[in-house]
């Protein structure tokens, strides 16, 4: 399938009609080569690059999905939103699912970064690359039917995002004063996913690669060695990898995720 024709279905919302392994292939450079010539398409005609979205971070979701390791893909500002901030209670916003091919909803940790990270960057260089954290909501989807595919479909399907909700963000030095203690504190975090205010599913945050700043340390290493991929930039919002399964979705639910303290809540309507 050609770049155009990617492009296309994702616009459309149609599923590829073919077999698991078909578009994406043998090879997961070959793959991501693919969802780059999508990101071009999308920049030509006006989209901005936000940030990236790293999934299949979650091992407990391997064995599920038949993918045994992260990948990655590109966040869009046509896809990406911020939570209204509340006075009192949880910040909530809306997700449209317009145009979006058989939708889930993924629970996350979300960095912003406020510089580039340094060649070869350690844990600890790279969270003084961080400027803040927020839970969020990633939409993501899938073009193959019923959500069965290879693991270089997920890749040539630009990594399977479609939306990005954030909650409220904070400062990550209010957080924690270096990276281990970041990383504990991701690591030992909970979160409980609601729907329509019941209780759906519990996930941790030793579920994404350990923590979620593990599995952003992981997705650096892997995007410069990507060919044509662009660098985390200054104001780029990367989105983690879900703590929970990723559940379908319908216009007119509701969803919460309350994270443990100090991590926040947020809320979301679905239309």
């Amino acid at each position: 399938m050609t770049p155009e024709q990617l492009l296309q279905h994702h616009d459309q919302a149609r599923l590829w009609g073919q077999a698991p392994g078909v578009v994406g292939g043998p090879d997961t450079a070959a793959a991501y080569q693919q969802a780059l010539a999508v990101r071009q398409l999308r920049v030509q005609r006006g989209e901005v690059p936000k940030g990236y979205k790293i999934g299949f971070t979650n091992r407990t979701l391997w064995e599920r999905y038949a993918v045994f390791g992260p990948m990655w893909g590109t966040v869009w500002d046509t896809g990406l939103s911020f939570a209204e901030p509340a006075a009192v209670g949880t910040p909530e916003g809306r997700i449209d699912l317009t145009h979006t091919c058989q939708p889930r909803l993924e629970p996350e940790m979300v960095f912003g970064m406020k510089a580039t990270p340094a060649a070869n960057a350690s844990l600890q260089q790279l969270f003084e690359a961080i400027d803040w954290i927020a839970p969020g909501f990633e939409v993501v989807q899938s073009h193959c039917l019923d959500w069965k595919f290879t693991a270089t479909d997920t890749m040539a399907d630009s990594g399977l995002h479609a939306r990005l909700l954030v909650g409220q963000r904070r400062p990550v030095q209010q957080l924690a004063a270096d990276a281990q203690a970041l990383h504990t504190l991701l690591a030992q975090a909970q979160v409980t996913l609601f729907k329509n205010g019941q209780a759906v599913e519990q996930g941790s945050g030793t579920n994404v690669l350990d923590s979620p700043l593990n599995a952003l340390h992981h997705f650096l290493k892997e995007l410069r060695q990507c060919p044509g991929a662009v660098d985390l930039q200054a104001g780029d919002v990367i989105t983690t990898g879900t703590w929970t399964d990723a559940w379908p979705l319908q216009a007119g639910e509701q969803w919460r995720a309350e994270f443990s303290a100090p991590l926040g809540s947020l809320s979301a309507q679905m239309r």
